[in-house]
Formats: structure tokens, sequence, C-alpha cells
């Protein structure tokens, strides 16, 4: 429950948006052709997941889905 508490906080969140800014930043310009669009396309997760507060992990663990949830 820890983990979820940490992902639920401002500071997890803003690291889950930073890695999916990254991974987007990666795949675009760095990595280039297919494997570069596929990275850019994962990186939309942490991104999303960071900017709605929600850990798509956290039901593997046993822990709530939602960040308001966790908290």
């Amino acid at each position: 429950m820890a983990f979820a508490k940490f992902m639920a906080s401002p500071i997890g969140r803003g690291v889950r948006i930073v890695v999916g800014l990254a991974m987007i930043g990666a795949g675009l310009f760095v990595v280039g052709d297919v494997a570069g669009i596929i990275l850019a396309v994962v990186g939309v997760l942490p991104l999303a997941a960071g900017a709605l507060n929600f850990c798509a992990i956290s039901p593997i663990i046993g822990a709530p889905f939602w960040g308001k949830d966790a908290v």
C-alpha cells in the first residue's frame, strides 16, 4: 500500500509525468523508426497516469486503481 500512496502523492504523479514525457521524447527524437514510435506510444501511459492520477499496476499488487482511493 505504501507504493500506491507514493504514486498518488504529488511527487509520484510528477515522476510518472516526467517519465512519460521522457519516453515520448526519446522515442520521437532519439530512437526513431518504428521502435521510436512504439516507445512514444507506450510513454503515453505513464503520462496519462500521472495527469489523471491512476496507477495501472496497482490492482496487480492489491492497491486501489485511483490515487484518490489510496490516500
